[in-house]
């Protein structure tokens, strides 16, 4: 397996307009930054598993199938009889930016358990990926640092990506407490030009990602929206510009630039990847990217390998 990612599936019900009478109008689209991430890798040419939990309910079985029709291993996914599964209410503005309100105090994202996460498939991938929000509340925050730590005892790359929701947390020191804790497990990080001042104190990526860098983390990625993505790849930075479009929905963006990168990371070693290679990798990923915010929904919207080669 080369990716296993663990954490979030929900259904983002995603404002598509409105009606005649102006109701807004919503569709039902899989979501969840980890689930994203997975299908992202996947349709571009990766083996990916993933490990949630959903409601048994008509959503958590739709998500299931999705994901299964995306090429990701679900055999890990677990059922919770007793927690539905998890919504968030996705309105875009004109410019295609998100807001987000979530509906998952006691859903069954939150109820992942350290049992539902097995040694054999933390020992089976090559990757082990996971993002903040599963850290916002037990038992998932503590099954997901457990996970991490045994994955990387285990000897498997930790990449992590601190998906920053303010609504999701009791208030913004908290959130950056809890988003701190995983950074000493981790090798390959990703994070927004919004989310490194939360994380450094400083918007400049050169002393931002030094920051981070003294944490161990032997690769860091700050997106930068249109303008690309900035990296620290051990001493070294540079800037890998964005690749332009009519922009449809951010949403899934960030996921499939991390998914993309992360489908060919798996297939080279940090210790022999070149710089080179490296910025070709995140041409790449910033391509996929581009086709996902040119259209609509986060999983429906991402592009296959032939789009991205194309």
């Amino acid at each position: 397996m080369d990716i296993l990612t663990i954490g979030e599936v929900l259904i983002d019900l995603t404002q598509t307009g409105k009606d005649e009478k102006g109701i807004p109008q919503f569709a039902a689209n899989p979501g969840g930054a980890p689930a994203n991430l997975a299908v992202a890798a996947a349709k571009l040419g990766a083996q990916t598993a993933f490990i949630g939990k959903v409601g048994a309910d008509a959503f958590g079985r739709y998500l299931k199938e999705v994901l299964a029709e995306n090429k990701v291993d679900v055999s890990g996914m677990a059922v919770d009889a007793d927690h539905p599964t998890t919504m968030a209410v996705v309105s875009v503005d004109a410019t295609g930016e998100r807001d987000f309100s979530f509906y998952r105090s006691a859903n069954a994202d939150v109820m992942l358990c350290k049992e539902d996460i097995s040694d054999e498939a933390l020992k089976a991938a090559k990757i082990v990926h996971f993002g903040s929000v599963s850290l916002t509340a037990d038992p998932s925050r503590t099954a997901t640092l457990d996970a991490a730590a045994r994955a990387k005892k285990l000897g498997a790359t930790i990449t992590y990506d601190p998906n920053y929701r303010a609504n999701l947390w009791k208030n913004k020191e908290d959130a950056i407490a809890q988003m701190k804790a995983p950074l000493p497990l981790v090798d390959i990080l990703k994070v927004s030009d919004e989310e490194l001042p939360l994380l450094t104190g400083t918007t400049d990526c050169e002393s931002g990602t030094a920051q981070l860098a003294q944490n161990g983390i032997r690769l860091i990625f700050v997106t930068l929206g249109a303008n690309g993505v900035f990296y620290r790849f051990g001493d070294k930075t540079g800037h890998v510009a964005g690749v332009p479009c009519k922009v449809g929905d951010t949403n899934g963006a960030g996921d499939t630039f991390f998914g993309a990168a992360l489908s060919k990371l798996c297939k080279e070693e940090l210790d022999t990847l070149t710089v080179d290679k490296l910025e070709g990798i995140l041409a790449f990923a910033n391509k996929a990217a581009s086709i996902t915010t040119s259209r609509h929904g986060a999983i429906p919207a991402m592009p296959t390998l032939a789009e991205v080669e194309g």
